[in-house]
């Protein structure tokens, strides 16, 4: 298989080392900046082109993997699915063009697969199990955030879309997360949020939320999402009359209260964490690759549902929407 991946950034080259593990995948680099080119032949000897449509015509790839700027992938999915490309793109933060090209993959027959890491990490898939078993409503507290300037230390923060208030941080923090804590604790209900800027950050937009969520079930949550922890956080307590968990987004971290020692016990995983310096410690490698594997088994399978759909993201976006107005 032939798979182009647009966009040779931090995530592009993520994608590559993670696809390069397929022997049977060949690779193509696009990007219009030179330098990132060179970049991505001296580090993994892929050919690279400037354009889409230079690289369909030389090479006639299978698939695409979108890894540009949010913003962006609009316009580029629909290119790639004009050229009978499957898709598989990372997460939007905006619902330009869903409709058309939901519409257009459905009439070209091709997969369109949008990323959502997070439910691919197996401590957010044994919450997601649990609290779907459980026997009474939940409540939980769930604390996301980090410092800007230090998401990417090696660039500005105004230097990517991070720095854009259509795909802000905090922006960006929602989309990455509501799409599991929606699988595990039900549809949304309604939602309330008290938002404000408290840095001095050159950003034009709120650089902190506290939300208020109510799920379709009876569970119900508050969502603490920002731009402004100078210690990057990831934690969430989940807890009901005969349920308690707790997580602190490492791999390491789960635990889940045993009712008769009454004691809190970690839940273990066999497989090890993959983490790549320069990122928080939260940030794994292994869901990533997992969900590029997701990719590449519906596109040998068409009937095999995704943990995450265009659809679904479609009408979370509007909720998101909702809670920044």
């Amino acid at each position: 298989m032939k798979i182009i991946v647009i966009g040779l950034g931090s995530m592009g080259k993520r994608r590559i080392r993670l696809l390069s593990e397929n022997q049977d995948i060949e690779l193509f680099g696009i990007d219009s900046q030179e330098s990132r080119c060179a970049e991505v032949k001296e580090k993994f000897g892929l050919k690279c082109y400037a354009s889409i449509a230079e690289a369909v015509a030389a090479e006639r790839p299978d698939a695409a993997v979108i890894s540009t700027s949010p913003l962006s992938h609009s316009s580029i999915i629909k290119e790639c699915l004009q050229n009978n490309l499957h898709v598989f793109t990372e997460i939007n933060l905006v619902a330009d063009g869903y409709a058309e090209n939901m519409a257009l993959a459905k009439e070209k027959g091709k997969v369109l697969f949008l990323s959502s890491t997070f439910l691919y990490r197996k401590e957010t898939q044994t919450i997601i199990e649990k609290a779907n078993k459980a026997t009474c409503p939940l409540n939980y507290i769930y604390h996301i955030g980090q410092y800007l300037p230090d998401w990417h230390p090696w660039e500005s923060y105004n230097n990517y879309f991070i720095g854009n208030p259509r795909t802000n941080g905090c922006r960006e923090i929602m989309a990455i997360d509501l799409p599991w804590i929606v699988t595990a604790f039900g549809p949304i209900k309604s939602v309330s949020a008290v938002k404000s800027k408290n840095t001095q950050l050159n950003i034009n937009y709120n650089d902190n939320y506290l939300i208020t969520i109510e799920h379709e079930n009876g569970n119900k949550g508050v969502l603490a999402a920002d731009v402004v922890t100078r210690k990057s956080i990831r934690h969430i307590d989940v807890y009901g009359e005969s349920f308690q968990m707790s997580w602190n987004g490492t791999a390491d971290s789960l635990q889940e209260y045993n009712v008769e020692t009454k004691e809190m016990q970690a839940i273990q995983f066999d497989d090890a964490s993959e983490h790549v310096e320069g990122y928080a410690a939260f940030v794994t490698e292994n869901p990533y690759r997992e969900e590029l594997n997701a990719f590449l088994a519906q596109i040998a399978n068409p009937k095999a549902v995704p943990a995450w759909t265009f659809e679904k993201d479609f009408e979370l976006l509007k909720v998101i929407d909702q809670i920044e107005a």
